[in-house]
């Protein structure tokens, strides 16, 4: 069996010219099926994990899925708000260890404007359990006198070239549906928070008095004819919030999570939903997730198209190593020696395709792992021989194996006199 490798390993670098495309074929098909499969993992865990630590998320009562959308991923809008005294009660409730209030509806050039608190700084986590942190600057002042301050996601600062000490306008509504900017209350950037791969990166910071305060002199969601509060005058208001959209709550003890829940759902005052993050989440992902299958379905074709690319180059090859395959006939070799020859070439191929295409995506993983996260919020992993890729690795193998068998069927079946015919 030795000789037969070292047979089939002289055999193939006869043929390098053609056959380094092959490898390459197998090692391009290997990258893009193992890539496409990394990506869509990273993504569902990017996707998962783009906020924890939040046991419950409390909103007006509407889908799971909708209030997961406009609360955490920014997108659509709230039917509905939640008072501030229903919000109020939810912080009072014995069971929640801190909550934090999420206000929506305004925005910057596209960018969504979130009103919140300082806890949301302290307690709002990413990933395996990250904390904020900041590129530049400090959190706004929580306080009448950083009224107009904001801090920016890293997307928004890097988009919109933004630093500390830059002036902003905001605009109230979102997308198409912006009717006017806030022109006379600007406010200045005192912090910009590091990049995430949430939709924190696409958001804009404000206090929740800061949009009591832009919202002052505004009635049915439009500017009150004829009237106007200065932004210094806006100061001397009670900025208290009257409404917000959704809480995070994070829970004194996980175990009472499912009494907190009906607590809330129950409450009489007001129509409150509150969804389990991880559940609506991946029920959200069923959803979104469809086209990271259709490119894993394009990724195992063109695994299918680099093993049918070996499967011709060995088919094609036959009738050039006729005469080759005749000799080793003529000096002993048998039908079965000849079949296990281009077998064994094959998976030579195969194998060495597979370690080509496993290499070229480490190296492309490493380089473009940087650019994802700054262009696409996307954290990839470092590649890694687990149970997934290995079994995707086999199942190449075993394909390739496959593959070279028929081409080996063929040669078995030609026989000697076939071989030595000369052929005009």
């Amino acid at each position: 069996m030795k000789s037969l490798f070292l047979l089939a390993a002289a055999s193939a670098w006869n043929r390098r010219g053609a056959l380094v495309f092959t490898v390459l074929a197998i090692a391009l098909a290997v990258t893009l099926m193992l890539g496409i499969e990394r990506l869509r993992a990273d993504a569902r865990a990017s996707f998962l994990h783009s906020v924890t630590g939040v046991d419950l998320v409390v909103g007006a009562r509407t889908g799971p899925v909708q209030l997961m959308l406009y609360s955490v991923f920014r997108m659509g809008g709230a039917t509905h708000d939640i008072g501030w005294k229903s919000a109020q009660w939810v912080m009072r409730d014995p069971a929640v260890a801190w909550a934090v209030p999420l206000a929506l509806g305004d925005s910057l050039k596209g960018f969504p404007v979130l009103g919140t608190t300082l806890d949301y700084f302290r307690h709002f986590r990413f990933g395996a359990g990250k904390a904020l942190t900041f590129a530049e600057g400090r959190a706004f002042a929580d306080d009448i006198e950083g009224l107009y301050e904001t801090v920016l996601g890293a997307e928004v600062a890097a988009r919109l070239k933004l630093k500390t000490g830059d002036a902003i306008v905001l605009a109230h509504g979102s997308g198409e549906n912006v009717t006017h900017e806030h022109a006379d209350k600007p406010f200045r950037v005192v912090g910009t928070l590091a990049a995430t791969g949430t939709p924190v990166d696409r958001s804009v910071h404000v206090s929740l008095a800061a949009i009591e305060a832009i919202h002052l002199d505004w009635q049915g969601g439009a500017p009150t004819p004829g009237f106007s509060i200065p932004a210094d005058m806006a100061r001397k208001f009670d900025l208290t919030p009257k409404t917000v959209t959704a809480l995070l709550v994070g829970l004194k003890s996980r175990a009472v999570v499912f009494q907190a829940q009906r607590r809330i759902n129950a409450y009489r005052d007001e129509a409150l939903m509150a969804v389990l993050p991880g559940v609506a989440l991946d029920e959200l992902w069923q959803i979104v997730g469809l086209a990271a299958r259709a490119l894993s379905a394009v990724s195992f074709l063109a695994a299918a198209a680099g093993l049918a690319g070996l499967t011709a180059v060995i088919l094609a090859s036959l009738n050039e190593r006729r005469r080759e395959l005749a000799i080793l006939r003529a000096n002993g070799a048998s039908p079965r020696d000849i079949f296990l020859l281009l077998a064994v070439e094959g998976v030579l191929l195969t194998t060495l395709g597979l370690i080509a295409g496993f290499a070229l995506l480490t190296c492309v993983g490493a380089l473009a792992a940087p650019w994802l996260m700054r262009g696409y919020g996307l954290q990839i992993q470092p590649l890694a021989l687990d149970a997934s890729s290995l079994g995707y690795l086999l199942a190449i193998w075993t394909t390739g194996l496959a593959a070279s068998l028929f081409p080996g069927w063929r040669a078995y079946r030609l026989s000697l006199a076939d071989g030595l015919q000369p052929r005009l």
